[in-house]
């Protein structure tokens, strides 16, 4: 069958195809523990009970019918007024459209901005960008990233590419690595951004800066989130934010998603929705703008939820620093943000280093890799090539929103297991 050169050149999510064939062998009785997925078990985090009801509530009063094409008034005034009390800003409703959650309002993005051959820059490892980017039939600039910089771009790597650029795509926290910005960096980007705008004058095309900010809320310790616009005004006329309620609430199956950035941009963002039909379904888009306005509501749910991720990453990280300290090819990256942990675990072919775990000599690959730790350990995480990444072989993306506390000291015992058998 001939099919166009877009569906031929798009693939299905192989992030996506891990985790259902973990949960496949779940099915069937193995016990696996699947650190594979950017989602929560609702049984250990459920969204909270103020929001399911107040859905509830909307559906028993048949509100079914088509939302505002933008979104309903209470949404975007509740969406701007948690992000303006908790990120000091003064976004307003018409600043503000919605969709069906987060993923229909980074393609509108692309949609709307970028044409065939133009360029997008974005760094590597990240969430998606390489497949948005073949959608729109642009030119995609990877820019690789480091763990002495805990997988975020700097100004300085970034600056060479954006003198032809239409688009930059970041993402802060980032997926999959949980890591942030650091304000001086994250203000010379915006700054770089700002100074290149200056240089094209009116008579070219801005160049704009896409914001994935779904895991904003989701900080922890001494991390800091810093909003673009807050540490840089001068970049909201050029940069949208992409939230949502998926991560920061657990209600990744809810579909509620909105998008702050100029009103000319998003204009035509809610254009490219209207006619996909991406919009938040209405029940969802009251009861989301009541929830998102009861700063006491959202205080009280945020606290504990992050408290109890941050429980998770902090043990996961340290079980890694005890392997680590007991002479295991092993790391990582501690946990500042998200439901991720960046770990390495270096026992590849090429690493003949001598430390306990790093003799595989049957493992060629990070893929290798992967599938040695699920079938040996019963242990699902993710490779950092999975997400664009093609100098990182020994790092993974591990995920505790499916996790309970009472599973990570198996989960590790699991790990240092199957790692002594490769001594």
């Amino acid at each position: 069958m001939k099919f166009s050169r877009l569906a031929e050149q798009t693939e299905a999510s192989p992030i996506l195809a891990v985790a259902a064939a973990i949960n496949a062998r779940k099915q069937q009785g193995e016990t696996i523990y699947n650190l594979t997925v950017g989602d929560f078990d609702p049984a250990i985090f459920p969204i909270p009970q103020a929001l399911t009801e107040a859905i509830i509530r909307a559906y028993r009063a048949r509100h079914t019918n088509y939302p505002a094409a933008a979104g309903l008034p209470q949404l975007r005034e509740g969406a701007a007024s948690m992000v303006n009390r908790m990120c000091g800003l003064d976004y307003q409703a018409d600043e503000v459209i919605v969709a069906s959650g987060c993923r229909p309002l980074v393609y509108a993005v692309y949609r709307s901005l970028v044409d065939a051959g133009d360029t997008v820059i974005y760094p590597v490892p990240s969430w998606n960008n390489e497949n948005y980017t073949a959608m729109v039939g642009a030119r995609a600039v990877a820019v690789e990233t480091t763990a002495a910089n805990h997988f975020m771009p700097t100004a300085e790597a970034l600056a060479p590419h954006l003198k032809d650029a239409t688009l930059v795509a970041l993402c802060a926290p980032q997926n999959p690595t949980g890591t942030l910005f650091s304000k001086q960096n994250l203000v010379a980007i915006c700054e770089q951004v700002i100074a290149e705008n200056r240089r094209r004058g009116r008579q070219q095309k801005p160049l704009y800066v896409l914001f994935d900010q779904v895991y904003w809320a989701l900080t922890f310790g001494t991390a800091t989130f810093h909003h673009p616009a807050a540490v840089c005004p001068q970049i909201r006329e050029v940069a949208i934010c992409v939230d949502g309620i998926s991560k920061a609430f657990a209600a990744t199956g809810v579909r509620v998603g909105w998008a702050t950035g100029p009103r000319a941009v998003l204009q035509k963002m809610s254009s490219i929705i209207g006619h996909i039909g991406a919009w938040a379904p209405k029940p969802e888009q009251i009861a989301a703008g009541a929830f998102l306005a009861d700063r006491p509501a959202v205080g009280r749910h945020l606290a504990q939820f992050r408290e109890q991720l941050q429980a998770r990453l902090n043990e996961f990280h340290a079980g890694f620093m005890a392997l680590k300290g007991n002479g295991y090819a092993v790391d990582a990256i501690a946990p500042q943000a998200a439901i991720y942990l960046s770990v390495r675990i270096a026992i590849q072919n090429r690493d003949r280093n001598r430390t306990r775990g790093a003799g595989a000599n049957q493992l060629d690959g990070e893929h290798a890799v992967q599938e040695y730790l699920l079938n040996e350990a019963k242990i699902g995480i993710l490779p950092f090539s999975l997400f664009g990444a093609k100098n990182h072989h020994d790092w993974f993306r591990l995920s505790v929103g499916t996790c309970s506390q009472e599973e990570i000291p198996d989960v590790m015992a699991n790990l240092q297991a199957a790692l002594e058998k490769l001594s």
